[in-house]
């Protein structure tokens, strides 16, 4: 692993914030299409069905009453029915996402000198606290 090149904090350690995105490795949650740039989501896609055997029936007939998704109907030479479905609409996959933890700690590489550890559960409220926290900065350096 390359070595990190840090400049030497000019301040004490608890003088700092730090933000952080981490992930935790062993877990795992449901996510939607667009959040895991699902490309049948982003593109659309065909679903070809041969409704000449019990499955493609029952998947077809799924399709047409259950789905909730909107589509065209074709048919191929061959007997095949495609549906076609537009972009921007949730596919039949099941996605898996490992989720984002938003951590505001105090201190920095060297340390968290109180032990203090904010988590924000959305990702807005993390940007804007660091806003906060780069507008403090700015004017606590125009006050000198």
């Amino acid at each position: 692993m390359r070595p990190v090149n840090r400049i030497d904090p000019n301040l004490p350690v608890g003088a700092y914030q730090t933000y952080a995105i981490t992930r935790r490795r062993d877990l795992t949650v449901r996510a939607v299409c667009e959040q895991v740039g699902c490309e049948a989501w982003r593109n659309g896609w065909d679903s070809v069905i041969d409704e000449r055997t019990e499955l493609g029936t029952a998947q077809a007939a799924y399709i047409r009453t259950q789905s909730r998704r909107t589509f065209r109907e074709t048919r191929t030479d061959a007997g095949m029915t495609v549906f076609r479905f537009e972009s921007g609409q949730r596919c039949f996959a099941d996605h898996q996402t490992v989720p984002e933890l938003y951590v505001v700690r105090d201190g920095d590489h060297r340390g968290n000198p109180t032990g203090r550890k904010r988590l924000h559960t959305r990702a807005a409220d993390w940007v804007e606290d660091m806003a906060e926290n780069q507008l403090r900065l700015v004017e606590n350096q125009r006050k000198g």
